[in-house]
């Protein structure tokens, strides 16, 4: 069944005839090793000519990654190692309410050594908790850490998390988690994409923010692979501008 774009289409048509543009980026999530998934979602990402932002997960991260690092695959911390740290019954976090800063922060300083040591000047400060969950607390500590920007998911609320931590959120997310991690209805998620730029458009959301699609390619099959690069070329065809995160500069909010 062919996918219904039309809801897209038209809200990109609207972007286009307000003179406005959408910032466009992509996270990848839960990189460890070089693997045939990695390959192709590299592959991917030069055929779009737009680059992924790969969130490895430090403890895990094999010298392998190292290999593939070019402007296409831009590394990013993802967490520790992603190990939920949630009582029984609670959502699934990492950097939750529930432990000790100490602990945290004494991670999170590990995770930017460790992966600095593997990627030198190519990895860029960006704190990505798995699970897109994060202790509020930890938040103005991680700047003292080195990270100048967290990404969870769902519009932000504020261009800035603390002082000097930018927010930079994804918005999309084309598994099914709950329902053997598939695709979930194409025609809902384009609909869902057309609505989250309907609210920017109309200034619900904040434009300014980078829109961002989340993938996570250790877990794709045909069709999640198909879908985000149809849904990709797609935006790409509209008044888009893609951002990426810098490595080795300082990063602005962006405009």
């Amino acid at each position: 069944m062919t996918p219904d774009w039309t809801p897209l289409d038209i809200e990109l048509d609207r972007w286009r005839t307000e003179g406005l543009t959408l910032s466009l980026w992509w996270r990848d999530d839960d990189a460890v090793a070089r693997t045939s998934a990695l390959d192709y979602l590299h592959g991917l990402a030069q055929r779009l000519s737009m680059p992924v932002h790969m969130a490895v997960i430090p403890a895990e991260a094999e010298a392998s990654l190292a290999e593939v690092i070019d402007p296409f695959l831009i590394p990013v911390v993802h967490g520790w190692s992603h190990t939920n740290h949630a009582p029984d019954g609670a959502k699934k976090a990492e950097f939750g309410a529930h432990r000790t800063i100490e602990a945290m922060c004494a991670e999170t300083a590990q995770g930017l050594t460790r992966l600095r040591t593997l990627f030198g000047d190519a990895l860029v400060p960006m704190f990505v908790p798995p699970w897109n969950r994060v202790a509020a607390d930890l938040l103005p500590i991680l700047p003292t850490r080195g990270y100048e920007v967290l990404s969870t998911f769902t519009p932000r609320d504020n261009a800035f998390a603390a002082p000097g931590l930018i927010q930079i959120n994804t918005h999309l997310d084309p598994i099914n988690w709950r329902a053997g991690k598939s695709l979930h209805d194409p025609d809902v998620l384009i609909r869902q994409v057309a609505t989250q730029l309907v609210d920017r458009r109309e200034n619900r959301a904040d434009r300014d923010e980078p829109y961002g699609i989340l993938t996570h390619h250790l877990v794709h099959d045909s069709s999640i692979w198909d879908f985000t690069e149809a849904l990709l070329s797609r935006l790409l065809q509209g008044p888009v501008q893609i951002w990426t995160a810098q490595p080795t500069e300082t990063l602005n909010e962006p405009t």
